[in-house]
């Protein structure tokens, strides 16, 4: 099973005999065997389980195996007497000879233990079996296309890499065709901010900021992006289904946590370290908006109150809207409670779909007897797991946008904290990241 490192290792126990001879044997045996029956199991990017068709020679056991009397296999040798003697040159045996413990003694070959380590930037999964030769070291091009960790790609056709200056900053394809729109998803490297002894991108006041370093972040985010003539609108954010209007920039961080605006110079952007940020457009009527969704925002539906505001303000038709995804807490890694669970269950009849089990507590419990607790004391449920991207896409398909014009991350913040921040991994002492999106100057 290929993870986030790929490891494999055999343990054989056979006799020990007096002969050399006899344990290079059943070396050479070994290897025989396991290069006919081996059969190396991955996982796709998809979670589905293919395996190698025929893998060839293994990479070679030492040299003096080479040079050693034809293979047979381990069972075709038998060992006499039955309580052999220990034998007299024991610094070529096992070491369990020297102690004398018994005559039959264990031993553990142990084939070498290889791993292959992160693989990203990749587009797509192989679909299909195809073999690969063990007959060296690994080489990280056989598996191209296997990622570290499913469902959790930087890029894909849908998205693209922009790198300028040190940073990396995730682009949603379609929206970056368009001439006139400015866009982007932050990430964690390229910044000037110290965060546990490495430099970062943290483009959030938290507690532990330097101020100066925070707004240089976000030059050189405006900056990498070309958008340095552009006016930075950012928000109070509170986990709600407030939607701000922007027709010119704010004094202060108005309260919210979604913007829309139909005006050039003005880049709105919201910041999030788990939560979705959705980012929308109307290339109809040049209008755009910026959305943050935690679990309570998304409850309260408010990327669709953001599409609701276009409607009112700028006449946006919901078929003619893009929507991009941005990275966010994967259904991997999101645990919520069952109260949660039971709120969203009251709110969306399709609520079980986003959810790995849809359980609220309120379920029979028939052997409530057994963990031995008195009634009015059972121990509370357990927590499921929440896709609040998932949830969103679903959303925004209600609103009336097709299929075709939503793209979706599925980068998972607490799975790539190398290249993203999460809030719920680092227990709050951690960055921000900044979606942004605005309307080029003429």
């Amino acid at each position: 099973m290929l993870s986030n490192s790929l490891h494999t290792d055999f343990l054989c126990v056979g006799h020990a005999t007096r002969s050399c001879w006899l344990r290079d044997c059943c070396l050479s045996s070994f290897e025989n065997d396991l290069r006919q029956r081996l059969v190396l199991g991955m996982c796709d990017a998809h979670s589905n389980v293919f395996h190698a068709e025929l893998l060839g020679d293994l990479f070679r056991f030492p040299g003096e195996l080479q040079s050693g009397p034809p293979a047979f296999f381990a069972h075709h040798f038998e060992v006499h007497p039955a309580h052999a003697a220990p034998p007299t040159r024991s610094q070529r045996f096992h070491p369990r000879f020297f102690c004398r413990e018994a005559s039959r003694v264990a031993l553990i070959f142990i084939l070498r233990l290889f791993t292959v380590f992160a693989f990203f930037l990749r587009i797509e999964p192989p679909q299909k079996r195809f073999p690969i030769a063990l007959d060296g070291l690994p080489d990280a091009a056989h598996f191209g296309n296997i990622h570290a960790h499913p469902n959790r790609t930087p890029a894909s056709k849908d998205w693209t890499e922009h790198k300028a200056r040190g940073l990396r900053i995730l682009q949603a394809s379609a929206l970056a065709k368009i001439p006139w729109l400015v866009h982007g998803f932050s990430t964690r490297p390229g910044g000037v901010s110290d965060l546990g002894g490495e430099k970062v991108l943290n483009l959030g006041f938290a507690e532990w900021h330097i101020r100066e370093n925070v707004l240089e972040n976000r030059r050189r985010l405006q900056s990498a992006l070309g958008a340095e003539s552009l006016t930075l609108c950012g928000l109070s954010q509170i986990h709600s289904d407030v939607v701000q209007l922007f027709d010119a920039p704010p004094a202060a961080p108005c309260r919210g946590d979604a913007s829309a605006t139909n005006r050039p110079g003005l880049l709105l952007a919201v910041q999030t370290a788990d939560c979705v940020p959705v980012l929308l457009v109307d290339p109809q009527n040049r209008a755009v908006a910026a959305v943050h969704a935690g679990w309570r925002g998304t409850l309260q539906r408010i990327v669709t109150k953001a599409i609701g505001k276009m409607q009112m303000q700028f006449g946006t038709k919901p078929s003619d809207l893009l929507a991009a995804i941005g990275p966010s807490i994967g259904g991997c890694c999101y645990e919520v409670g069952t109260e949660v669970a039971s709120e969203f269950r009251s709110q969306f009849p399709n609520a079980s779909d986003w959810f790995d089990e849809l359980r609220t507590g309120d379920e029979p419990n028939p052997l409530q007897w057994l963990n031995m607790k008195p009634p009015g004391h059972q121990p509370p449920p357990k927590n499921v797991l929440l896709d609040l991207s998932k949830a969103n896409h679903a959303q925004l398909l209600d609103a009336g946008l097709h299929t075709q014009n939503i793209v979706v991350s599925d980068l998972c913040t607490a799975c790539r904290r190398d290249l993203l921040f999460s809030y719920r991994k680092k227990a709050g002492t951690t960055g921000r990241l900044m979606s942004m999106i605005g309307i080029r100057n003429d």
